[in-house]
């Protein structure tokens, strides 16, 4: 398949084997390059700067809420609902013309106080009204909901166990969850979505192997979300390997939360700067071109985990510093060097 590299990479040596110089690839949205919706997330308190409201307007077509439509955000301590930020959120996109994407209805590290004490009815009944609220509110203005939100197991081995699973059974909470947001929206879009899914092959088939079990059982998961927090240094295939998995569903396909750190885990990183440069481009070309291989029907979108490398959770974590460029823009807006490998792997 040819790519916008190699045609740009021909063009430049025609270019050069005629002495004239090569012209720069004209600028063009992300959004107008891409052959499915350019997603991107945010927080409402970057809503008022120009500068990030700029680029994204210009750049994208979807927006997800980083952290204003998670229960943290909406369930009080004493159990009511407060969409006041997430309000703010779903009218920055109508009014920017960005379709919206909900993260995330259920997750394990949320809603544990609120739950507490609750015997078996009633904590299935607060389950179900909090999950039928959340979607109902938003029916008509969010598209897509990432309905269960990293269910398996760190390591891969199982499903996580945490409040919901005990409370309602590993795959009951989890067909529950589906089942209740479908009856309150059946226009939604409903993932299943994770992450490491590319980074550690035992974990992607064990996510693979609990979508497959949710539609045997007739739950209306309609796509998978792959978070894609790229690990640089894992091995050539592995990502495409995954997403050909994936595909066997037939179901839509969301990378949800793509970045792609320099940095290492290791205690001492003695990589060269531009060996982790390549790695980063080489593992994110592979990671457009296999989901540009899909079917255009299952490609609904492709999102990055924040507009500019500052404004990245990767650069907010105390524990790692700053200084990291995982996203496609730098704190200027200019495209980095992350943002070629994803256009340079769009189909010509």
């Amino acid at each position: 398949m040819a790519t916008r590299r190699s045609v740009l990479s021909g063009s430049l040596a025609l270019a050069a084997c005629a002495g004239a110089p090569a012209a720069p690839a004209a600028a063009r949205p992300l959004k107008d390059m891409l052959p499915c919706p350019a997603g991107v997330c945010g927080m409402s308190g970057q809503f008022a700067e120009a500068g990030w409201r700029d680029l994204v307007v210009r750049e994208f077509s979807q927006f997800t809420p980083e952290w204003e439509m998670k229960m943290e955000a909406i369930l009080r301590p004493d159990g009511s609902l407060d969409f006041s930020r997430a309000d703010v959120c779903a009218d920055f996109a109508a009014r920017h013309g960005l379709r919206l994407h909900g993260h995330a209805l259920i997750w394990y590290s949320q809603g544990a106080d609120q739950f507490a004490g609750l015997d078996k009815a009633a904590f299935g009944e607060a389950y179900d009204r909090y999950v039928l609220a959340v979607t109902s509110r938003y029916r008509g203005k969010v598209v897509s909901w990432d309905v269960v939100n990293e269910a398996v197991a760190e390591d891969g081995d199982g499903l996580r166990s945490h409040h919901w699973s005990q409370a309602l059974g590993e795959i009951d909470h989890i067909r529950r969850a589906f089942d209740v947001a479908h009856t309150a929206d059946p226009q939604a879009v409903l993932f299943l979505n994770d992450y490491n899914l590319e980074n550690l092959p035992r974990k992607g088939a064990t996510f693979l192997r609990l979508v497959e079990t949710l539609l045997k059982a007739g739950t209306p998961v309609h796509g998978i979300g792959t978070q894609s927090h790229l690990d640089v240094e894992i091995a050539e295939g592995q990502i495409a390997g995954f997403f050909r998995e994936a595909a066997e569903f037939g179901l839509q396909i969301h990378v949800s939360e793509l970045d792609a750190s320099l940095k290492s885990d290791r205690r001492l990183d003695l990589r060269p700067d531009g060996q982790r440069r390549a790695q980063q481009a080489a593992r994110v070309t592979e990671l457009t071109e296999a989901f540009m291989a899909l079917p255009a029907a299952q490609r609904f979108a492709f999102t990055v985990w924040g507009a500019r490398d500052p404004d990245s959770w990767l650069n907010r974590d105390a524990r790692a510093g700053s200084g990291d460029e995982p996203l496609l823009f730098d704190a200027s807006g200019a495209p980095t060097s992350m943002h070629a490998a994803v256009v340079g792997a769009l189909p010509a």
